[in-house]
């Protein structure tokens, strides 16, 4: 598998049939997690898994795999991260929508044309943060028109327009 992408991490388990809880990192859970579909694992020694049966309660999705049929066998599971292949992921339609593959290694620059380091990682919160690595450490930016007014993934680069402060300790 090139390049996984994380769809969501089993949490506890529920109930004593083998459920287990789901914290979702998709905008697709009714597809990604349909009855029948197999799910790739991190670490991939747990999986492939199975989805038996899928329901939400209380907010929260809950799956039961293919062989894990006890509240042991899902504890097992517990921390696993679930994954698919970024290739088997279409481009979105929307322009202003990223997926944190596209963004991670882009070089960034400030509107003024001064390098400040590459897109490290993105930290997804309240709001999107873009870890920027550079000579001098790590700086958040908030993934924001007003503070990222460009991006621009075929040419490797993204362009931020850092407010007073921003880059001081980078």
């Amino acid at each position: 598998m090139s390049d996984p992408l994380v769809v969501g991490r089993i949490g506890r388990p529920h109930g004593v049939r083998g459920e287990v809880t789901v914290d979702v990192r998709t905008d697709d859970p009714e597809g990604r997690f349909a009855a029948g579909t197999r799910i790739e694992t991190d670490p991939a020694s747990t999986g492939p898994l199975t989805v038996e049966r899928a329901r939400w309660h209380s907010g929260r999705l809950l799956l039961r795999f293919a062989g894990i049929d006890d509240r042991d066998a899902a504890e097992t599971l517990r921390g696993t991260w679930l994954v698919v292949d970024s290739g088997d992921i279409p481009p979105s339609a929307d322009p202003d929508e990223y997926h944190d593959q596209e963004l991670i290694g882009l070089a960034v620059v400030t509107t003024a044309g001064a390098d400040v380091g590459e897109v490290a990682g993105i930290l997804h919160h309240g709001q999107d943060l873009l870890v920027v690595r550079g000579p001098g450490g790590e700086t958040l930016v908030p993934f924001v028109a007003a503070l990222v007014p460009e991006v621009d993934v075929a040419g490797g680069r993204l362009v931020i327009d850092p407010p007073p402060g921003l880059l001081d300790g980078s």
